[in-house]
């Protein structure tokens, strides 16, 4: 039972993860139709930023954790938000009108200069920090021995994943500019003749799935410690999975279906064999897509004549 309870907190904290990195995918798919395949690659942009002012607040010895968190998601989110919206004005504008495939291969394109710039200028070694929240809680010890911990990190992933699903969620639903999303979403020419700067909402909502991804890099940055210029690739298409597992262009969905994946990895490899973990993920879509191809909360798409 200890290590069935350790391996849900486990799962909730990286499904928090691929959660974070998945709504991004979810808000532009909703706006454009279209599949930003850069987006893990502005998340790993974002952790290396991380690591890159951790560093440099801790050798000018500003060491108070929430100071250095603070600044260091600002800092990140700053950076990243500009990479996001560059990432719509090179990779996207240009192809808006084009057929799928188009922009399709120019986001790829985008991703793999991501890769090899970071590469380049950081160096192809992994970027280690020291601890910023060590320690945590010990909930209890099973009767076998097995205690099960709750670290500060996790409790920081956790509370800020649903803080920010709970804001975003009210951004789309309740306020002006989500309507303006809903809105390009159903049909951009219409939006644009009653008014709506259809460019700006397109740019606003790249913006802020690059702020969510730089978030989701500064807590993967803060729970593991060590960060690469590769870890952008999986975790993009880990996240653009659970996008599609929980229905692609909803906000909850895109959430559920991180957890879910957080849930099978931690899962399977703790009771299975952790080197087959991802093929158990990518089964589990092929089977809900089979028989619920818009995904667990997703709507069948509806073509407009």
């Amino acid at each position: 039972m200890g290590q069935f309870i350790q391996q849900l907190i486990n799962g909730l904290t990286l499904g928090s993860v691929y959660g974070l990195i998945a709504l991004g995918y979810t808000m532009v798919y909703g706006i454009i139709g279209m599949i930003n395949f850069a987006h893990g690659d502005i998340y790993m942009v974002s952790a290396i930023i991380a690591v890159t002012v951790l560093t440099l607040l801790g050798s000018l010895g500003i060491m108070a954790v929430p100071v250095a968190l603070l600044i260091t998601l600002v800092v990140a989110i700053v950076f990243t938000s500009v990479y996001g919206w560059s990432v719509e004005r090179i990779a996207y504008r240009p192809l808006r009108n084009a057929s799928r495939l188009a922009p399709l291969i120019s986001a790829i394109g985008m991703s793999i200069f991501l890769q090899n710039m970071v590469q380049l200028t950081q160096g192809a070694r992994v970027k280690p920090i020291n601890a910023l929240l060590p320690g945590g809680f010990e909930l209890f010890t099973s009767s076998n021995g097995f205690t099960v911990q709750l670290a500060y990190t996790q409790i920081l992933i956790i509370v800020v994943t649903a803080v920010l699903l709970a804001v975003f969620t009210y951004l789309i639903t309740k306020t002006s500019f989500g309507r303006q999303q809903r809105a390009c979403e159903q049909d951009r020419t219409m939006t644009s003749l009653l008014g709506i700067n259809v460019d700006r909402t397109i740019s606003l909502t790249f913006v802020i799935g690059a702020a969510l991804a730089a978030v989701a890099g500064v807590m993967v940055t803060v729970y593991y410690g060590v960060v690469d210029f590769s870890i952008g690739f999986v975790a993009g298409i880990k996240a653009f999975t659970a996008a599609v597992l929980g229905g692609i262009g909803s906000l909850p969905g895109a959430m559920l279906g991180g957890l879910i994946i957080g849930m099978i990895e931690s899962f399977w490899s703790a009771y299975l064999s952790p080197e087959y973990k991802d093929v158990a993920t990518f089964v589990l879509l092929i089977v809900v897509l089979m028989f619920r191809p818009s995904g667990l909360l997703g709507r069948p798409e509806v073509e407009k004549v």
